[in-house]
């Protein structure tokens, strides 16, 4: 497939995908989501479980790309936050360098022993005592 084609079909994958999603029937007695329709480019027919509490793997995108397109799924979609993209290298490994550029923080001023104190050592507040 060429470029423009591979991305209108990603695009229209990605909205039945969302509307499987969005239009599933949700089982509250069996605690699970089924779908209500069709989706024969997400590889899902109708009554599917398509999302329950134990021991389940719900489809996944990415896969299901894969599953149409060969070797350009890697391309089009991002990475799931599992697997890791920019933000996990850039939290993984650019975060973790030594600052070799850092400055050093300003010395302590030093107060000089026989100093004056301010307001007589009674501290900064600005009222009298009756």
């Amino acid at each position: 497939m060429e470029t423009v084609g591979l991305k209108e079909f990603v695009d229209e994958l990605r909205v039945q995908w969302k509307s499987l999603w969005r239009d599933r029937i949700d089982d509250k007695i069996r605690a699970e989501g089924i779908a209500n329709q069709d989706y024969s480019k997400l590889f899902v027919e109708r009554g599917t479980v398509i999302i329950a509490t134990r021991d389940y793997k719900p489809p996944d995108f990415v896969e299901i790309l894969e599953q149409h397109i060969s070797s350009d799924a890697e391309k089009l979609v991002p990475p799931s936050p599992a697997v890791g993209g920019w933000g996990k290298f850039v939290r993984s490994a650019l975060n973790k360098q030594k600052g070799l550029a850092r400055r050093l923080a300003p010395p302590k001023p030093e107060r000089k022993k026989d100093q004056q104190l301010k307001k007589g050592g009674r501290g900064w507040l600005h009222f009298r005592m009756r």
